[in-house]
């Protein structure tokens, strides 16, 4: 990085500083650099909602209730090396040093051997200060929302060419959220007669796979659910297309914005009423491969679809508290349910350790391997029953 900054705007009713209930959110845009048409959007995105609030009701209740985090570009380096605006590729994808940043995050599947970029480490350093809910980051290319998981193994389903993560239903809505509401996306015809994605979405790893992506790494790292949206054809259109880009995107902008209020969100406490950092807690039968914890407030975020959940607060060392929570469609309310914990025995506070950044599905996978029954295991099973029911 050639010492720039990368800047990023925030909005909301409490800008400066984050608020409890109040989940916080992301868009990111041009991490390739010559990907032009996200980071023209944005800065839309920036007037649109800042001359709208106090006029629109929605846009008003939006950003009374949510804290909106804007990055235009994570490679400015990479933006100002495009000098011959190419529709398809350029060095301008790259940052200065010659990476690729959607190659450059640690991966939950291989070990990725790639050097940590300056643009890299500054956006995981963000996301570990933030409490992210859901996020977006904004390509071009194609015309499609793609979603977890880029990459993958058995125990994902790669074997089967999908690769699913356990919020797969959430994750899917997420993308034809913004697809559906896209001017164009929901028609799936994509680029070129070679690839149709119906309704304008794809599982990353169906469509082809990669290795430390920013997606993958929000979700398993930071507790975030982000997608990614192709949206041009050509990488850098000519200026007088602009607008039409933003018109086409407007509605989906906002409406993908609304999901940050999916699901259940609340507070767990111990006996005084103090939060409680680092309890996990997790919907029944959807645990996270690293466990999603209360932040330094106590706090949780779960997008999850309306329907019945069974939600489980643990404090390490201590039993597990679970809760049926009936959860609506609050989207519209811009609040998700609320459902606080308290923990009446616990009066301390729960230091936990951080995720490791290694390739966490590989240990699921090794593990999952040992415990396959081979014809061997089979055959002492028989012999057993054998001699049982003799």
């Amino acid at each position: 990085l050639k010492g720039r900054n990368l800047w990023v705007l925030v909005l909301g009713r409490f800008p400066t500083h984050h608020k409890i209930g109040i989940p916080e959110f992301k868009y990111v845009a041009n991490m390739h650099g010559d990907e032009t048409v996200g980071r023209e959007i944005l800065l839309h995105l920036i007037d649109f909602l800042v001359t709208s609030y106090g006029r629109d009701p929605v846009i008003t209740q939006l950003l009374n209730n949510t804290r909106i985090h804007i990055m235009p570009t994570m490679n400015p380096d990479g933006f100002e090396a495009t000098k011959v605006p190419d529709c398809y590729y350029s060095r301008g994808r790259y940052n200065k040093n010659g990476e690729d940043l959607n190659r450059n995050f640690p991966d939950a599947f291989e070990n990725n051997n790639a050097s940590v970029q300056p643009e890299t480490q500054a956006v995981m350093n963000w996301i570990k200060n933030e409490t992210f809910v859901l996020s977006a980051n904004l390509h071009g290319g194609a015309l499609v929302a793609s979603y977890t998981f880029d990459n993958g193994n058995s125990v994902t389903g790669s074997l089967n060419g999908y690769s699913r993560s356990p919020d797969d239903d959430v994750f899917i809505h997420l993308a034809k959220t913004y697809s559906l509401n896209h001017a164009s996306m929901y028609k799936g015809t994509g680029c070129d007669n070679r690839q149709t994605f119906p309704e304008g979405i794809t599982n990353g790893y169906s469509w082809y796979q990669l290795e430390g992506g920013m997606q993958d790494y929000n979700y398993v790292w930071g507790q975030c659910f982000e997608i990614t949206l192709e949206l041009s054809c050509c990488k850098y259109p000519p200026a007088d297309q602009l607008e039409a880009f933003w018109n086409d995107n407007k509605v989906a902008l906002i409406e993908y914005m609304k999901q940050v209020h999916l699901g259940v969100k609340g507070q767990v406490t111990d006996k005084n009423g103090n939060p409680i950092p680092n309890a996990i807690v997790e919907a029944k039968g959807r645990p996270h491969v690293c466990p999603y914890r209360t932040n330094e407030h106590g706090e949780y975020f779960l997008l999850l679809l309306p329907g019945t959940y069974v939600i489980n607060a643990t404090v390490p060392g201590f039993k597990s508290m679970l809760k049926t929570v009936e959860i609506p469609n609050n989207t519209g309310n811009f609040s998700a349910l609320k459902q606080d914990f308290s923990f009446s025995e616990v009066s301390i506070r729960s230091r936990a350790p951080s995720c490791p950044k290694s390739p966490l599905y590989q240990e699921l996978e090794r593990a999952s391997a040992a415990v396959k029954p081979t014809p061997l295991h089979l055959l002492v099973l028989m012999t057993v029953l054998l001699v049982i029911f003799k």
